[in-house]
């Protein structure tokens, strides 16, 4: 029996890591948990650069919109001027809070917090370099019965000319000064929302993807739809347009593409996450990798090594926080059993809703009308567009999209997908019914609630499309 310091290490301080840290200390395991940004990141990705923050910016950009919408309804009011250091002083605040509850969260469960850079030195081996209270460089060694790896993922920026004028995901949030021309490279969510974002603030925004559409898996009649509403609020989006280089002047950063050339005082590239690996020490530990640097794991979260397991980004699997969430408690289950009355915690990746905050939102819970086509083969598809019941006085011209796709020998509602108004808080309740198996038929008979926009959901009777 191998006497080790901890039964589990943690390695990432992020949604993942903190959840399965806590977890598993509140079983009465001894855990360390250890991140590289100390007591003023945890939290991850999420927390600090990327969920939250965004959300709040996100809010922070309709209230623009508002005012305008506002005047359809009799108030009059000069439109007010968005105070960029406020908004980043008020994010970097909450931010903080948010850092100051993880850390509790994880003291008082019993772990063992470490402030520095993790990498594995051997099969239970994990090394610690970080820095002393007076600045000098500090090194740990220590030993756990079990290692998971959640360091999370990173934004990929690929190379070209004048790679080192542009920003990622990571400094958006911080931009000094406001950014009047921003450009946004990139057609996945991230890029999407931030354009819509920054278009609401108040940037001319220049959305560039070199694909013929954005939003690559989503349904295709929702990523056409949504791309014309961005258009229609202000974001111009150029497709199938590749950026050559980015030149810094006098006048600004000017981003020269493959059939012209537009000038930005930012360039934000959101083109795509990898694996937060570099330096970890994978090999040293005998862990595989796929082609992208990812970790490989099996339907426990295990990798090669049978008592180092990984989650989250990490394994470039399906990046969400939900998911990492999910995948941690899979985890904890499996190495100490279940809580008491409780049984073993499953992950399953069917039916997994999400959102983008684009201007306006998505969401969207199980399959795409081309994607079910390929499954089920015949299936029926049921839509709604119309303007909302807001903007009949708002004067937007803001359209809603919503569908339904059913499986038509089981009548069963495998897709579900709307574009408009707070569409994540409508699609997270109807994800519980297609989770549950839900049928048209119950659908149908479910009455709605009068007047919203989610009652379209249960009152869509002729299917437009077979």
């Amino acid at each position: 029996m191998h006497n080790f310091d901890f039964d589990l290490i943690v390695v990432g301080g992020g949604s993942g890591g903190v959840r399965a840290a806590r977890m598993a200390a509140q079983r009465g395991v001894r855990v360390a948990l250890i991140e590289a940004l100390g007591l003023d990141g945890l939290g991850g990705t999420c927390v600090n650069v990327g969920c939250i923050p965004k959300k709040l910016y996100s809010y922070a950009a309709h209230y623009a919109e508002a005012f305008e919408e506002a005047r359809g309804y009799g108030w009059s009011a000069e439109r007010p001027t968005l105070d960029w250091a406020t908004l980043k002083r008020q994010r970097a605040q909450e931010i903080s809070r948010l850092n100051g509850v993880y850390s509790n969260l994880l003291r008082n469960s019993g772990v063992t917090v470490i402030n520095g850079w993790a990498q594995l030195s051997g099969e239970h081996d994990v090394s610690i370099a970080g820095l002393n209270a007076d600045g000098s460089p500090s090194h740990l060694k220590h030993t756990a019965a079990h290692i998971l790896l959640a360091p999370g993922g990173t934004p990929h920026v690929p190379h070209f000319h004048g790679r080192e004028h542009v920003i990622t995901s990571n400094e958006v949030f911080d931009l000094e000064p406001f950014p009047q021309r921003l450009v946004v490279v990139g057609g996945g969510y991230i890029a999407s929302e931030f354009a819509s974002i920054f278009n609401g603030l108040g940037a001319q925004v220049t959305q560039l993807y070199r694909g013929e559409q954005i939003l690559r898996g989503f349904d295709d009649e929702v990523r056409h739809f949504v791309a014309a509403e961005m258009g229609k609020h202000g974001v111009d989006l150029r497709l199938q347009t590749d950026v050559v280089a980015v030149h810094r002047e006098a006048q600004g950063l000017r981003v020269v593409l493959g059939d012209g050339e537009v000038m930005a005082d930012a360039v934000l590239y959101a083109t795509g996450r990898v694996p937060n690996t570099q330096g970890l020490g994978l090999a040293s530990a005998g862990v595989a990798t796929g082609g992208q640097g990812e970790v490989l794991v099996n339907e426990h979260y295990q990798t090669n090594v049978p008592h180092i397991y990984a989650v989250g980004d990490v394994t470039n699997r399906v990046q969400l926080t939900p998911v990492a969430l999910g995948e941690a408690m899979v985890v904890v289950d499996h190495l100490l059993g279940p809580a008491p009355g409780k049984a073993p915690r499953q992950m399953a990746y069917d039916f997994i809703p999400t959102a983008v905050f684009t201007h306006p939102s998505i969401g969207t819970v199980g399959m795409g009308e081309a994607q079910a086509r390929k499954v089920y083969g015949q299936i029926s598809v049921f839509r709604s567009e119309f303007k909302a019941l807001k903007h009949t006085l708002s004067g937007s011209t803001e359209r809603t999209l919503m569908k339904l796709i059913v499986d038509r020998a089981s009548d069963r509602v495998v897709g579900l997908h709307m574009v408009g108004a707070e569409a994540g808080e409508i699609v997270q309740g109807f994800a519980v019914a297609l989770k549950a198996g839900a049928t048209k038929a119950i659908f149908d008979s479910t009455i709605g609630i009068h007047p919203t926009a989610a009652e379209e959901f249960v009152t869509m009777r002729e299917p437009v499309s077979r």
